[in-house]
């Protein structure tokens, strides 16, 4: 687990969210209130955030963005052979962070354990408030008709309120 912030992703047919707090700490300090962890890649068809250390975070952000080029935008290609490879190579191995990918037809969580999971739900949390986001926006989901965009600035406001890694200096991005 990721102390450090949250990242959450939300589809709903062809509607296309990804939200992130803007905290960033240091320990049990708060070093900045307003980051940006969240990114549209690929002539902004596919939304990017992240979770874990911000050095390794745009490490990976690079390496993915070459992936997608490589693979002419093909998401499912490019997340495989991106966790490919993070695992096997030795110094990206070292890298500390996750990341949620997501276009109109797919969403994933990438890990540098070789993890490629789509989630069933169509939705994808991360870091340290990413339980809290992932269950308030399951409940939204569910429970009411609201747009992807909507139920993830409501989750991330949940999150924010309890998880005191993740700020309510949301940034929301959509497709």
């Amino acid at each position: 687990m990721f102390r450090a912030t949250t990242i959450l992703a939300v589809r709903i047919a062809e509607q296309v969210a990804m939200g992130g707090d803007g905290q960033v700490t240091f320990g049990d300090t708060v070093l900045k209130a307003n980051a940006r962890k969240i990114r549209k890649l690929h002539n902004d068809t596919v939304l990017a955030g992240f979770a874990g250390a911000s050095a390794d975070a745009f490490t990976l952000f690079e390496k993915f963005e070459a992936k997608l080029d490589q693979y002419r935008g093909n998401l499912n290609r490019s997340v495989v052979e991106l966790a490919k490879e993070w695992r096997t190579d030795k110094y990206l191995r070292r890298l500390e962070a996750q990341l949620a990918v997501v276009n109109k037809e797919n969403i994933f969580l990438i890990s540098g354990n070789g993890d490629v999971i789509e989630p069933d739900d169509n939705i994808i949390a991360l870091g340290s408030g990413g339980g809290y986001a992932l269950a308030a926006a399951r409940a939204l989901t569910r429970n009411t008709d609201l747009k992807a965009k909507d139920i993830v600035q409501k989750s991330m406001e949940i999150a924010g309120s309890i998880c005191i890694y993740t700020n309510t200096n949301i940034m929301i991005e959509t497709l």
